[in-house]
């Protein structure tokens, strides 16, 4: 995949677009890529937009629920916490804490 592709999936990921980001991650995008451009972290993304379908999608696809973005170096939990967003925070709990 390119550059151009994980950008699309990112775009994707901001405006909610389930299908594509789930199209994208099969094609094999790293969910925990950050690209040098955004510096941003697909997952803290979707807590940040509040797209907790697409978190959840991200999660199961191997995305890190403890990764800390390039830019800014928050973290998924972080980004929720600060939105006091308590399903976020459920949701990250579970992956954080799900044995392997």
């Amino acid at each position: 995949m390119s550059g151009g592709d994980w950008k699309s999936m990112f775009k994707a990921v901001q405006e909610d677009d389930f299908e594509l980001v789930k199209f994208y991650l099969n094609m094999g995008i790293d969910p925990n890529y950050q690209h040098p451009e955004f510096m941003a972290s697909p997952l803290v993304e979707s807590i940040r937009y509040n797209h907790l379908k697409i978190a959840k999608l991200l999660l199961e696809s191997g995305g890190n629920p403890s990764i800390k973005e390039v830019m800014g170096q928050e973290t998924p939990m972080l980004v929720a916490k600060k939105l006091n967003n308590q399903k976020a925070i459920d949701l990250l709990n579970f992956y954080i804490n799900k044995p392997e």
